[in-house]
């Protein structure tokens, strides 16, 4: 894996900018890696062929503000949203016209999930609200949908692999996860069982994990989370005999250099196989930036309303701060031995251990730093977004001047 990934480069003929999208802010490969789309600020949707590197199809009107994510829901159907307030489905075999525009959110609608399972699309935007879709009972004018969750200064909304467990970030250094995770249940006032807001585990207190309290230098409250969030922690003794389905933990993770200081989440990944998250954070300041991996700490309740999974800083590094005010998506590999993350204008591609090994396999028991296994510049412009091709050796990346470049291995 270490030679493999050591010997990419970037691809000589590869240059699929052009004159009118603008910025780069999402990519996105369709499940078999025959697609890669780009989610751009000037409205439009590009479509090429990674393999031959050849343009497919401009959206040149795919909304009517900033595109900011793209998500597959299989090989031919994929979602979009935009700052626009909507998310549009498309379909690959006919790109002509829109499946249906979905209407639902008040603010930018910032990404999307899908529940292969359920068949259930999730969305969350800056309006605080994360939606659910029936795709199962889709029409041109749209789909079923309901409001699931709300709380303030969101960011980003992940689920887990196997649709357990959703993560929410936050601007205001909170990071939320909603427990043994039920899509179709309706939300309502006490439906989610408050787990006790703690802080994760740091390098200093590693066998402190069950803390109860945050310290008092964090700048941020439990009234961030809005007043759903503050009706649920004063009934939250009241709930020993809840169920635990959906139960809400709230963590604020331990950042490095930012112990007396708040950071906002800008960025929130997760491990292919469940076992860790990835989260960029920036200071509350602007002048730091960090990439880091929690590892996910699975364990039996001591009551019913305790937390049954911390999350546990073990790998960290710190990030150029190029193009303050941009979020810069970062991801892992499909197997999940390594991260490609935005540096400057370029990107590095970051491992657990020089070898590139498991996760699982080089776990410290203090944190340590991720290793840059290669650094690639190929940009004029600040880097906002990665991405790994699911099924061959490539990469690709997006930046604020528009251009997109393919990286393979050269041997």
């Amino acid at each position: 894996m270490t030679s493999l990934y050591s010997s990419i480069h970037p691809a000589d003929s590869v240059n699929l900018s052009t004159r009118t999208h603008g910025a780069v802010f999402n990519l996105e490969y369709s499940p078999d890696g025959s697609v890669l789309t780009v989610a751009c600020e000037q409205t439009e949707v590009l479509l090429f062929d990674p393999v031959s590197s050849k343009h497919i199809k401009t959206l040149s009107e795919a909304h009517e503000d900033c595109v900011n994510n793209i998500r597959f829901l299989d090989n031919r159907m994929f979602a979009t949203c935009s700052d626009d307030t909507t998310i549009a489905l498309w379909d690959l075999r006919k790109l002509n016209s829109k499946v249906c525009t979905l209407h639902g959110h008040t603010s930018w609608v910032k990404n999307i999930e899908y529940d292969t399972n359920t068949r259930l699309l999730v969305t969350s935007g800056f309006d605080g609200n994360v939606i659910i879709w029936d795709t199962n009972r889709c029409t041109e004018d749209g789909c079923p949908h309901k409001k699931f969750f709300h709380t303030r200064f969101l960011m980003r909304m992940r689920l887990t692999p196997d649709c357990s467990k959703m993560l929410i970030s936050t601007s205001s250094g909170y990071l939320l996860i909603l427990h043994e995770l039920d899509l179709t249940k309706s939300l309502e006032v006490g439906s989610y069982p408050i787990l006790r807001a703690r802080r994760t585990a740091s390098t200093s207190d590693m066998t402190s994990t069950s803390s109860d309290t945050r310290p008092s230098s964090s700048p941020c409250h439990n009234s961030d989370l809005g007043p759903l969030f503050e009706k649920h922690m004063s009934r939250s003794s009241q709930r020993e005999g809840a169920s635990p389905r959906n139960s809400l933990e709230v963590l604020t993770p331990e950042v490095p250099g930012e112990r007396d200081r708040g950071n906002c989440i800008t960025s929130l990944q997760l491990h292919p196989k469940g076992w860790a998250t990835l989260l960029r954070c920036s200071s509350n300041t602007d002048d730091q930036e960090w990439t880091c991996v929690y590892e996910f700490q699975e364990g039996a309740p001591v009551r019913q309303v305790s937390p049954r999974c911390s999350l546990r800083l073990t790998h960290y590094i710190e990030e150029a701060n190029v193009g303050r005010g941009y979020i810069k998506e970062l991801c892992f590999s499909p197997d999940g031995r390594m991260i490609a993350s935005p540096y400057a204008y370029g990107i590095r591609l970051l491992g657990f251990d020089s070898q590139c090994k498991e996760l699982v396999d080089c776990l410290p028991k203090e944190a340590g730093t991720l290793q840059v296994i290669r650094s690639l510049y190929s940009h004029k412009d600040v880097v906002l977004t990665t991405k790994f091709s699911p099924t061959h050796c490539q990469i690709a990346s997006g930046c604020l001047s528009g251009r997109v470049t393919l990286y393979q291995p050269k041997f």
